[in-house]
């Protein structure tokens, strides 16, 4: 009888339903059985190439965006408030918002136009540098990712946090005295010069940026970590945009730290 073949009973399996029902050849199952297994772009999961174009995606509306603050820098200021704002908004909340993450990028796009192109009236070649700079860092601290020499540990996020922190502090307070004191530099306490042993006299914001510098580094690796469990785990694909704007975030602070580094050693 038909219902004591192996093959009709694991179909009735499968299809879940009366037994009665229509049954699949012998050829049609095999055919199934021979199709490949869903993926992660089937299954609605979070693949590297989901990470890939939204970030190329972010950078080219913020490319087009910075053509805008080139030619108008006097967008910059505004812009950066804006940016600021939407980038709390977008790291605190629990779903991602392409429309929202789409408008950062904007944003951050005019202000970073508009301040290259005021770098680059002082000191010609220093956004290229700074550019140069920028994607170097990016690539050794992805090797270095790959290849297992940095690893994310617990120690490691907790030490990062608090550095991030404290120079994050630094900042706010290097903000108000520029505000309160018309008569410093344009850098702040950073254009204070200092004497260091072997190195001589230096102004204060190059040691502070190279520091600053060294946190966007280890910024990149935890979002690379955070990209690749993320992969692993199997994590919806709308979260893309997150790791996307991660990255964002951290490439666009360690540009503006590079560059005011150049500046500082241009400026003396």
């Amino acid at each position: 009888m038909p219902s004591s073949n192996p093959i009709f009973a694991r179909n009735r399996a499968l299809n879940g339903r009366d037994p009665n029902a229509p049954l699949m050849t012998k050829e049609q199952l095999e055919n199934l059985y021979a199709q490949p297994s869903a993926g992660p772009a089937q299954t609605g999961r979070m693949t590297y190439d989901d990470v890939m174009i939204k970030t190329g995606s972010l950078f080219a509306v913020l490319l087009a965006a910075a053509v805008v603050g080139w030619f108008v820098p006097a967008l910059a200021l505004p812009m950066a408030l804006v940016g600021f704002v939407l980038g709390l908004v977008n790291a605190f909340k629990r779903e991602p918002s392409p429309a929202l993450i789409i408008i950062y990028a904007a944003a951050q796009g005019v202000f970073l136009g508009g301040i290259s192109g005021i770098f680059e009236g002082m000191y010609s070649g220093i956004v290229l540098q700074a550019v140069i700079g920028t994607f170097s860092v990016f690539g050794v601290m992805l090797a270095l990712f790959a290849s297992g020499k940095i690893r994310v540990t617990p120690k490691f996020t907790k030490m990062l946090l608090m550095a991030v922190i404290g120079y994050g502090v630094f900042c706010l307070v290097n903000l108000g005295v520029m505000l309160f004191n018309p008569d410093m530099s344009m850098f702040g306490m950073r254009g204070i010069e200092v004497d260091l042993p072997i190195i001589g006299r230096m102004p204060l914001g190059i040691v502070i940026g190279v520091v600053a510098v060294v946190l966007a580094a280890f910024c990149l690796v935890m979002d690379f970590d955070m990209i690749q469990k993320g992969v692993q785990n199997g994590i919806p694909r709308k979260y893309a945009w997150t790791c996307a704007f991660g990255l964002m975030v951290t490439l666009i602070w360690l540009y503006i730290e590079i560059l005011r580094i150049l500046a500082l050693f241009r400026g003396r």
